[in-house]
C-alpha cells in the first residue's frame, strides 16, 4: 500500500506528465502550421509518450491501493518564438521533470517505500534519455543557426527518425 505522502507526490507527477503531454501537443500544432512536418511529427509522438507516462503512473497508484486523480490543466502556449525557443523549452521542461522525479525517489526512500522506489527507476532512466536527446537536438540547432537549408534538413531528419527500442523521445 502506498502512503498518503507518496500518493500525493505521484498524483502531482501525474499532473506534470499530463501537462508535458499538452505542452508537446501545442508545440506540435505550432510546428505543423509553420510547415515543419518533421518537427510536428516528432512532437506529436512525444506528446503521446508523455500521456503514456501519465497513464503508467495512474495505473500504479491505483494498483498500490491509492486513487489516481485526473488533473485539470492550464492551457499551454499557442505560439513559440521560433524553433530554437521551442527546443530550449523542451530541455527546460525535461530538466524540471527530472528534478520532480528525483524528489519522488527521495521521498520513497524517506518513507521506506521500496516498491515505489523501484517503480520510479524507470522514470529516472527515461529522464536521462530525454534530457540527452533534447541537448543533442539543441546542439544541432545551434550548428544550423539561421540557415534555412539546415532547418529544412533538420526537419527532414526528424521526420525520418527511427527511435531506439524503449526510447522516449
Amino acid at each position: 500500500m502506498v502512503s498518503k505522502k507518496v500518493e500525493k507526490a505521484l498524483n502531482d507527477q501525474v499532473a506534470k506528465e499530463a501537462m508535458s503531454s499538452q505542452t508537446y501537443l501545442a508545440m506540435a500544432s505550432w510546428a505543423e502550421v509553420q510547415g515543419l512536418e518533421g518537427v510536428a511529427a516528432f512532437l506529436y509522438k512525444h506528446s503521446d509518450e508523455e500521456r503514456m507516462h501519465t497513464l503508467k503512473l495512474m495505473r500504479y497508484i491505483n494498483e498500490r491501493g491509492g486513487h489516481a486523480e485526473v488533473p485539470a490543466l492550464p492551457k499551454p502556449p499557442k505560439e513559440m518564438k521560433g524553433i530554437l525557443d521551442a527546443f530550449q523549452n523542451i530541455l527546460r521542461q525535461e530538466i524540471a521533470v527530472s528534478a520532480d522525479i528525483n524528489a519522488i525517489v527521495d521521498l520513497c526512500l524517506k518513507e521506506k517505500d521500496y516498491t515505489t522506489h523501484n517503480f520510479m527507476q524507470w522514470y529516472v532512466a527515461e529522464q536521462i534519455e530525454e534530457e540527452r536527446l533534447a541537448r543533442n537536438l539543441l546542439d544541432k540547432l545551434d550548428l544550423i543557426g539561421n540557415d534555412k537549408a539546415g532547418l529544412y534538413l533538420f526537419d527532414r531528419d526528424l521526420l525520418g527518425r527511427k527511435e531506439p527500442q524503449g526510447a522516449a523521445f
